[in-house]
């Protein structure tokens, strides 16, 4: 990317924000970083915003040389791990773009399904608010893929939001839709069901799931699981308590 391009990119707001939240995985920063950049190489301007959720490795300092080569590459820190649902609404929250992409910063989601997310969700809007990821060919372990397929299997039967792979972090979206819905502890888990309740319909991109880069998952199963029956049961409660927004306008008098 030319020199003049990167300072375009740093003097207006981009197109496109890309945020990756992190913990402790310095050996697959500048390999994906390398890959989102290409991927989006047809997009007029963007960002990569990378969120370090507590890093004690060399996450920090991989994302400092980068940062010295790129103005579009920025790194947001926690002082301590919060977990992937507040990195991601932190990486949200300080992104510049109006449109925000999102995956996983350990190699498994493909960047080069982002130019399909974008397009669906261009194409689709104003009626689609998210374009969701839907992994085939998952490189997970057994025991992990039978978490998910219970924990996918019960939510849909409860939600019932019509998505078979909630857990891709592979997602495209308007930044204030997001920003406008209700936060809690893994909300990432259940964008689509949030984003359905305000109005809005859902997009979905199949995209192949990858072996992870390096390193080991940092977000444990537990969590994925038993502590999401609670959340479940929280977004179901939401759902249910959506009240129609009204129509209000100011009668005049005639006597004006």
């Amino acid at each position: 990317m030319s020199d003049e391009r990167e300072q375009r990119q740093t003097e207006a707001p981009p197109a496109v924000s890309v945020v990756v939240p992190v913990r402790n995985e310095a050996g697959n920063v500048a390999p994906l970083i390398a890959e989102i950049a290409a991927a989006l190489g047809a997009v007029s301007s963007f960002e990569i915003v990378y969120v370090n959720d507590g890093s004690t490795d060399g996450t920090e300092a991989e994302l400092r040389a980068l940062m010295a080569e790129h103005a579009w590459l920025r790194q947001i820190k926690h002082a301590s791990s919060c977990g992937q649902s507040a990195a991601v609404r932190t990486g949200v929250a300080h992104a510049r773009g109006p449109v925000v992409v999102t995956l996983d910063g350990d190699g498994q989601n493909d960047p080069a399904f982002i130019p399909a997310l974008l397009q669906a969700l261009a194409v689709g809007a104003p009626r689609i608010g998210l374009v969701a990821g839907q992994r085939v060919g998952r490189k997970s372990s057994a025991y992990k893929k039978l978490q998910s397929r219970i924990a996918n299997g019960v939510r849909g039967a409860v939600l019932r939001d019509g998505t078979r792979d909630t857990g891709c972090g592979l997602k495209a979206f308007r930044r204030d839709l997001f920003l406008a819905l209700p936060y809690f502890d893994g909300l990432h888990r259940f964008l689509p069901a949030l984003v359905a309740r305000e109005g809005f319909d859902i997009g979905y991109v199949d995209v192949v799931d990858r072996p992870r880069g390096q390193g080991v998952s940092n977000y444990g199963l537990w969590d994925r699981l038993w502590v999401g029956i609670l959340d479940l049961a929280g977004v179901w409660w939401l759902i249910r308590r959506k009240r129609r927004v009204p129509q209000v306008s100011e009668v005049k008098s005639d006597a004006h």
